[in-house]
């Protein structure tokens, strides 16, 4: 079900935080829509997916700077080349932490489909890493809030396993 109504969304057993496009986009819908104060209010399990795990940081370096969210409290670079093509876009190997249970069941250095050029560096809520040139963080957690900066529906049999822990949880 696809909502914005508070009475709705805060009763939902789990809640998917997509994202497409840009940065600011983003959270001008969600400015628009009233639903920042609804998304941090929240107490069931939340995955950002891709841009949806990056609005979870607390700034992005996107265009002059776009504040996100604020719950992870980690900036979100642009990703620095080293002579590799961005977007960074194609199947990587994923390292999760061992027993995270978003990730139960996945074989540590699973493949993940990514297509991102901003991404949120290593840091304490980091419960995944990828390295496109340097390491950067695949998937991120804090408290009810997951981020995974992959795609997990475009990512075969692990990301179908994800989304099945997620959905379990």
């Amino acid at each position: 079900m696809v909502s914005r109504e508070a009475e709705i969304v805060l009763r939902a057993d789990k809640l998917f935080l997509p994202g497409v496009g840009t940065a600011q986009a983003a959270m001008d819908q969600l400015r628009e829509r009233e639903l920042i104060d609804l998304i941090k209010a929240c107490t069931q399990p939340v995955l950002g997916i891709c841009l949806g795990m990056q609005l979870l940081g607390r700034r992005s370096e996107e265009t002059r700077g776009v504040d996100l969210l604020n719950i992870i409290e980690q900036d979100v670079p642009k990703m620095t080349d080293f002579g590799l093509p961005l977007p960074h876009m194609g199947w990587n190997r994923v390292y999760p932490q061992a027993g995270n249970r978003l990730f139960q069941g996945i074989e540590d250095g699973a493949y993940f489909y990514f297509v991102h050029s901003y991404a949120m560096p290593v840091n304490p809520w980091t419960i995944a890493q990828c390295n496109y040139g340097e390491p950067f963080t695949a998937a991120v957690q804090k408290d009810n809030f997951f981020g995974v900066q992959f795609h997990p529906e475009r990512s075969g049999a692990a990301g179908a396993q994800l989304l099945k822990n997620f959905l379990e949880m």
